[in-house]
């Protein structure tokens, strides 16, 4: 039992430090020391990470094999929890000046999050929905922040019915699989469901499965929700939705497929395959009638997971590896772009028309170009990070067999750089007479932009080191 709790402590220190911020709001006055727990909760995340990341590099189970922390879920758990304690610091400005700094905001996040960790490490059904759970009630109700708005509440309500079908599903075809497999163990479902072996009723078990974690990804025909949900939320919760909880719902995608059922890759990799093409096309065609920014984003998250789950559907140790490079490149873009997004304000009040950003860069030529290589780099123009990302997921669907999902990865690549050039085009070619965006100063989320788009140029040399530990986090989950 000590072995335990010492293999979920990260977890427990977490929620501990999410109770006692928690009991700080409850009992400090209100939200007097909302800021305070903000930073609080965001050094907990960034320590975390570096606990996560220098723990042992051993494969490790716990709790009668329900909780597995191997390469794969560090890996996903160090990116989940530095991309939220990013999008937690850049929140503080946006959130504060509008009223909605509240203590629980950044509770909320920590309390997710930890769902996210139970994510990526479940090996079992039930531990896997006990995370997903956690991390969907907590999203529920910080994409409801705004309670004076009714896009906001639109957006909790609308992402809270959806999810509760997602969940519904996932947990009907978790049920199936029990009944078929006897066991809701990962590693007693692989041991049944050998290749050529599979049962229709488990088979049935699998398509809702993938149905409700394709909901999570946002990936096409379940993507309903994400514009939505994306437009009416505040902006920083938008850029949390955009960054931790798709590599949480990637890494619990990869972990279901390759634990559970590793050995049965054919019956499987059709349906993510076709789940991949229809959410590569459908984000990049939407995209391009889109004029307010964040349902733009939403799009091009969708288009982004189908990229990412081509690597999954090449179903070997290279694909998985080629999904982990793309998430964490795709959150890193991300990052900048959102923090170009709360940027952008006119009199004091948030600004999301694309239109607003005609002849940007006479004003702002720094803050422009460092948008135009996030864009750049989002659209897969070379040299750029994001080129090497989408070419690892191509590479990886050929050698996997599936040359015609590379193809249609190629021809919705093309199609989805109209959108992102077109802001482009909108900055330093647009129309000079629209009145000019507020010069504020960028301070914090000025530093996440320029940041994030050095990332983008100097990480074509190493990539930082994140291809080889995507490399030997693959090989652990993909024996």
């Amino acid at each position: 039992m000590t072995n335990d709790i010492l293999l979920i402590l990260p977890e427990i220190i977490l929620a501990l430090c999410a109770i006692a911020g928690l009991m700080a709001g409850a009992y400090g006055g209100q939200d007097a020391l909302a800021r305070p727990i903000l930073w609080f909760i965001s050094a907990a995340l960034v320590a975390m990470a570096l606990i996560v990341a220098g723990s042992s590099s051993t494969t490790l189970s716990g709790f009668n094999g329900t909780f597995v922390n191997d390469g794969f879920a560090r890996f996903a758990k160090v990116v989940i929890l530095i991309s939220a304690a990013c999008v937690l610091v850049m929140s503080e400005g946006y959130m504060k000046t509008r009223g909605l700094l509240r203590f629980e905001y950044p509770i909320l996040v920590a309390l997710s999050v930890v769902g996210m960790m139970v994510m990526v490490s479940a090996g079992d059904l039930m531990v896997l929905y006990m995370g997903l759970e956690l991390q969907s009630l907590a999203l529920y109700v910080v994409a409801s922040l705004r309670r004076d708005s009714a896009k906001s509440t639109e957006a909790g309500l609308k992402y809270f019915v959806l999810g509760a079908l997602s969940s519904g599903l996932l947990l009907y075809g978790a049920s199936l699989i029990y009944g078929y497999a006897g066991t809701t163990l990962f590693s007693g479902i692989i041991t049944t469901a050998q290749a050529g072996q599979i049962s229709v009723g488990m088979l049935f078990g699998i398509v809702f499965l993938i149905s409700g974690m394709a909901f999570k990804v946002s990936a096409v025909p379940f993507h309903m929700w994400t514009p939505d949900v994306y437009e009416g939320s505040p902006t920083p919760v938008t850029a949390f939705f955009a960054t931790a909880p798709k590599v949480a719902a990637m890494a619990l995608f990869a972990r279901v497929l390759y634990d559970a059922f590793g050995n049965a890759v054919g019956d499987w990799q059709q349906v993510v395959a076709m789940l991949s093409v229809l959410s590569m096309f459908l984000g990049a065609v939407a995209a391009i009638g889109q004029t307010n920014i964040k349902r733009l984003m939403a799009y091009s998250s969708i288009a982004h997971m189908g990229y990412a789950l081509m690597g999954l559907a090449a179903g070997s140790a290279f694909g998985v590896q080629a999904m982990l490079v793309y998430m964490a490149i795709y959150v890193t873009m991300n990052v900048g772009v959102f923090a170009f997004i709360l940027l952008m304000e006119k009199d004091g009040a948030p600004v999301t028309d694309i239109s607003a950003l005609n002849m940007y860069s006479k004003n702002h030529p720094g803050r422009a170009f460092a948008l135009l290589v996030l864009l750049f780099s989002l659209a897969g123009v070379p040299p750029f990070l994001g080129f090497f990302g989408k070419l690892y997921v191509l590479r990886a669907a050929y050698d996997g067999g599936l040359a015609w999902l590379a193809i249609a990865g190629v021809i919705a690549s093309v199609v989805g750089a109209y959108y992102y050039l077109r802001i482009v085009f909108f900055m330093y070619f647009g129309d000079d007479k629209v009145d000019a965006l507020d010069a504020n100063r960028g301070g914090i989320l000025g530093g996440f932009l320029i940041a994030s788009a050095v990332i983008m140029v100097v990480g074509i040399i190493n990539m930082f080191g994140v291809e080889g530990a995507a490399a030997l986090a693959a090989a652990t989950l993909v024996n």
